[in-house]
């Protein structure tokens, strides 16, 4: 592959947090989250600068050890090779650490990006490959998937490779996330999951993730029994005893909610007349926004209006 050329104008890339697994669709599932990441990249003469404002700004290198960084190096590899040098602001609203997928938000925005500033980048990387990279940085799918596609969506692995389909969410469904003030590194709760579970725990999870396709996308009156998980987060409650209790809490109420990805952040469900009724459940320690359905996926948008995103 020959060397590529690259567009002297910067891009600017929006990228959506999301929320995984959603209950009993553990590393198969994911929906798009109206709450965004902004990214600008421009190809430079030569170095490295990286400004960062909002989430993270106080602990994200600003070298190449950053996420988005890295992310973009393997993405212009993938390209057929590295810009003389490249200038990242980021403006960050996606929080670090809680489950709602800061670390795909970043890698879907540097991959994008990359191909956004690459000349004919999209023929030199198509979306199954964008999807294969974001997959391989990530270690699994579903976060990359919902951000790179938006909308509801279910991934897997056939023959080595990684693939995702993309779902309509029924427009009436409405996210509600708490978003606690500690963190929780994922390889932490991961580290939780025991190597195999009881068959009629598998069982049951299978049923009800195929009960939750049906559910975002066209019956969100079947969302409570569609979001029992019995796969991981109750092997998790060690490390998020609160998030789990909220969980069982809000479930009481006949609220549907789940740990979100990895936690702690919990996301429940609601009807659009209830989620202000939902978010004042969880009291005192936690942030509750109710949050717009992202249906765009990680896109490029026109520089003008960038302090427009999230709002």
């Amino acid at each position: 592959m020959a060397h590529p050329a690259f567009r002297a104008a910067a891009v600017r890339v929006r990228t959506p947090a999301t929320s995984a697994n959603l209950g009993p669709g553990f590393d198969a599932l994911g929906l798009a989250l109206g709450l965004y990441d902004d990214v600008v990249v421009r190809v430079a003469e030569s170095g490295l600068h990286v400004d960062i404002a909002g989430e993270g700004a106080a602990d994200l290198p600003r070298d190449e050890r950053n996420l988005l960084v890295r992310t973009l190096r393997t993405a212009f590899d993938a390209l057929g090779g590295q810009p003389r040098g490249l200038e990242v602001v980021c403006a960050n609203r996606i929080p670090h650490g809680r489950g709602l997928g800061s670390s795909s938000a970043a890698i879907c925005a540097g991959l994008v990006a990359a191909r956004a500033v690459t000349t004919g980048g999209e023929a030199r990387m198509d979306d199954a490959l964008m999807l294969e990279l974001a997959t391989e940085i990530e270690g699994h799918p579903d976060n990359v998937a919902a951000c790179l596609l938006g909308g509801f969506t279910l991934a897997w692995g056939e023959g080595g490779a990684v693939r995702a389909i993309r779902m309509e969410p029924a427009a009436t469904v409405v996210p509600v996330v708490f978003v606690p003030a500690t963190p929780l590194a994922t390889h932490t709760a991961r580290g939780l999951l025991p190597q195999s579970v009881p068959h009629v725990d598998a069982a049951a999870n299978a049923g009800r993730a195929a009960l939750l396709v049906e559910a975002l996308t066209r019956r969100p009156d079947l969302l409570f029994p569609a979001t029992e998980d019995r796969l991981h987060q109750e092997y998790r409650a060690p490390a998020m005893p609160g998030s789990v209790d909220l969980v069982a809490r809000l479930r009481a109420d006949g609220v549907p909610a789940v740990i979100s990805g990895a936690g702690p952040t919990v996301l429940a469900f609601a009807e659009d007349g209830e989620a202000e009724k939902i978010a004042r459940l969880a009291g005192e320690g936690w942030t509750a926004n109710r949050l717009a359905l992202d249906l765009a996926g990680t896109s490029v948008l026109p520089l003008a209006g960038a302090d427009e995103a999230g709002r």
